[in-house]
């Protein structure tokens, strides 16, 4: 096996996986026009692979843990690209909401498994090269608006989907000569804990998001639904809580969940995911409302958070066992408290030694700012506690990601909630903003419930 052409082979598939989300979301009004359908509707487009990829990421780790590394990379990045197949030839928005779910269900399910490919692969440097995989999602990110823009003006929105057939292929080919089968832990996949774990993230995350889109207007219908959606929820995850205690072999491992230094970790994940997946998804918004960018002015803000993303995590991969768990992730919510204290405080430019700087150069400088904070902790926040359980490298990993896509979908739906009910857009984003700047902060003590870093349960 060829490590270098092994990380090369799923790191496309994590850019590919990046392109898909980013690009979408520059096709979408073109496919709600498509199809004529209302904005509710075709919301799902996007919600659909949202809900898909939290299931999938904690269910893809367990698998892999049992029945092989190489089997579910295969499995899912096949998922994947049937159903970007699926999306470019369906016929109308409800086949379309159908494919994006099995599309979304094999990018959930990539994330854990190419961690575990990794610390396989790399088991003297594991955690160099676990937080360094994670640098390249964030390339994905980058290149899909643009790269989006262009093959939806030349070739139509179908040919957003098209594009990942064949990249999906030779990354198939190619793991399935370099990628030898790992090896397998006794258990099973517990089914029902699959059922209750796929109904109560689909029915609380849609309340959620059903809630943050209604407005003053909607009916007292709406918010009841929602209500009911949301309790529906939290039953089933209470009962699916009571089958992990009991279970033998449970879909999430009981200690992955509620072990104090786990659950510190993914408490902290889910504040991750806020600033990571969820407010950053504003920014475009707040900086057309606010300080009347223009469309394409605002579609630039989040280029620099992704570089900022991208440079910072690179570095503290490579850092990691020197630096250890602990201090990036403090430096990294100080720079995002820091980050969005900045954005809350609306202001038309600012002198810095003699320069002035307009509003579009501040946004952009505090994006990047909040792309650095983001990337110093994402790698220490994805390695934390592995060497507790470091032969469930996939499981920990998928039950991180589906924390801070939670954490992600939680913001954006309370979000939307408030700037929808506030009435005045500039107070709603300064609560939301500095809302989240003070969660961040009150909850950086959880760092040090976690080990001090790579070498060991060491806790002092």
């Amino acid at each position: 096996m060829s490590r270098p052409l092994v990380f090369a082979t799923i790191g496309l598939g994590l850019i590919l996986v990046g392109i898909s989300g980013t690009a979408i979301s520059v096709a979408f009004p073109v496919m709600t026009s498509s199809f004529d359908a209302s904005l509710v509707q075709a919301g799902w487009i996007l919600s659909i692979y949202q809900v898909a990829s939290i299931i999938a990421m904690p269910l893809g780790g367990k698998a892999s843990d049992i029945l092989g590394n190489k089997f579910i990379f295969m499995i899912s990045l096949s998922l994947f690209t049937i159903g970007s197949v699926l999306c470019a030839i369906v016929p109308n928005i409800q086949l379309l909401i159908f494919s994006r779910f099995i599309q979304g269900i094999g990018g959930g399910a990539y994330f854990p498994v190419t961690m575990g490919i990794v610390a396989e692969a790399f088991p003297e440097r594991r955690q160099q090269f676990i937080g360094l995989i994670s640098s390249i999602f964030p390339i994905g990110q980058i290149i899909g608006p643009n790269l989006g823009g262009w093959l939806v003006t030349a070739f139509g929105w179908r040919s957003v989907f098209w594009f990942n057939v064949p990249v999906g292929i030779v990354i198939f080919v190619l793991s399935a000569f370099l990628l030898k089968s790992s090896a397998r832990e006794e258990g099973h996949i517990d089914l029902v804990g699959v059922g209750l774990l796929t109904g109560s993230i689909f029915a609380f995350l849609t309340g959620l998001s059903q809630m943050g889109n209604s407005g003053n207007s909607e009916s007292k219908v709406s918010w009841v639904f929602s209500g009911l959606l949301l309790a529906a929820g939290v039953s089933l995850m209470s009962i699916l809580m009571r089958r992990i205690r009991r279970a033998n072999d449970p879909i999430i491992d009981w200690e992955v969940l509620r072990g104090k230094p786990f659950l510190a970790a993914n408490i902290y994940n889910v504040i991750l995911g806020a600033c990571y997946f969820g407010i950053v998804s504003f920014v475009p918004l707040y900086a057309v409302s606010i300080y009347t960018m223009s469309t394409l002015e605002s579609s630039l803000v989040l280029a620099p958070w992704s570089v900022g993303v991208m440079m910072a995590a690179a570095v503290t991969s490579f850092f990691l066992v020197r630096w250890g768990y602990r201090k990036p992730m403090v430096g990294g919510s100080a720079i995002v408290v820091a980050g969005l204290s900045l954005l809350a405080i609306e202001s038309q430019g600012i002198n810095i030694l003699g320069v002035q700087l307009g509003s579009t150069a501040l946004i952009v400088g505090i994006t990047f700012l909040l792309g650095i904070g983001t990337g110093l902790a994402l790698p220490a926040a994805n390695n934390a506690c592995i060497e507790l359980m470091p032969n469930r490298v996939a499981s920990i990993s998928g039950v991180r990601a589906m924390f801070r896509n939670i954490g992600g979908t939680l913001s954006i739906a309370i979000t939307a909630l408030l700037l929808n009910n506030i009435g005045n857009m500039a107070r709603g984003f300064t609560m939301v903003f500095f809302g989240l700047a003070a969660v961040t902060f009150i909850t950086s003590p959880l760092i040090f419930r976690m080990p001090k870093g790579p070498g060991g349960a060491n806790f002092a």
